[in-house]
């Protein structure tokens, strides 16, 4: 058996995880701009005209050398805060990887907690928007951190459904890839704010609502929506999805079952990267691979 890590050592490691991290967007993000704005001569239309599109994206000469607020404020936060996120060293970096290649993105999270600030600033020129069930906590975070956007949600099931729900799941209208708010599947979130369903999200993390006992709400219909979303996405491309504490009996039967083992391109610890492909262009596509 290995043997357990000193969680102040656990502490002390994340803490360096996550500025290492920011500190990587920022260089990277400083590369960017400086690639974009470095003077040549005589450049090409074609590529006058990618580095003037680009630079709506980024930030303007003058300021290119400048740390973004976002991340002074982030670094100085969980430089000083006792409070870390709850996903693992190296969960962390499994989502981070992915949003160095994507980012700036679109950007859904379920649920709304001590990482939302880290996810928010390593999609720095982004838009990343959480959702969560508790009103209370999201006034107690928006009162910390103005800057982060979330929407109260509600969610009708619970965890002691999770078996009927599963059975229903495996119903001809829920196969059927379509926008979830129009959807007749029972699993299919109807309620969410209008804009969840009009944004094309690149990446989505199931990591809410409560799950952790039976009257909880489970996150049954946060995974299949999410999956939903993924495969009615427009113009093609692929969503990048990851489902936490996969360690849990709904979040690992739900995970592989409606996002599919054969779209999961990674495990690590309680988290599960998934990359699952418009549907949109072949809706004779099978929901799973084979």
């Amino acid at each position: 058996m290995r043997q357990k890590t000193h969680p102040i050592h656990q502490f002390l490691n994340l803490k360096t995880l996550l500025l290492a991290l920011f500190l990587s967007f920022f260089l990277i993000f400083l590369l960017k701009s400086n690639i974009f704005h470095s003077p040549t001569q005589n450049p090409s239309p074609k590529l006058q005209s990618f580095s003037q599109k680009t630079t709506k994206n980024h930030c303007s000469p003058s300021a290119c050398n400048k740390i973004p607020p976002s991340f002074s404020h982030t670094l100085i936060h969980y430089s000083t805060s006792s409070i870390t996120p709850q996903q693992t060293f190296k969960e962390i970096s499994v989502t981070a990887a992915v949003l160095l290649n994507r980012s700036p993105c679109n950007f859904l999270v379920f649920g709304l907690g001590h990482d939302s600030l880290m996810w928010a600033t390593l999609n720095h020129g982004g838009r990343t928007l959480f959702l969560e069930e508790d009103e209370s906590w999201i006034e107690q975070i928006r009162h910390r951190f103005p800057m982060l956007e979330s929407h109260h949600v509600r969610y009708n099931s619970k965890v002691d459904q999770a078996d009927s729900l599963m059975d229903v799941g495996k119903g001809p209208e829920c196969m059927a890839v379509g926008d979830p708010k129009y959807s007749v599947c029972q699993l299919a979130l109807k309620g969410l704010p209008e804009e969840v369903y009009e944004v094309k999200w690149d990446l989505i993390m199931v990591d809410a609502p409560t799950g952790y006992y039976e009257e909880a709400p489970g996150r049954m219909t946060a995974i299949y929506t999410a999956g939903m979303m993924a495969r009615n996405r427009e113009e093609g491309g692929s969503t990048d999805l990851f489902v936490h504490d996969v360690n849990r009996e709904v979040e690992d039967k739900f995970s592989m079952e409606f996002l599919c083992e054969g779209y999961m391109v990674k495990q690590e610890g309680r988290l599960r990267h998934f990359t699952i492909p418009s549907h949109r262009d072949d809706l004779n596509k099978p929901f799973c691979p084979f």
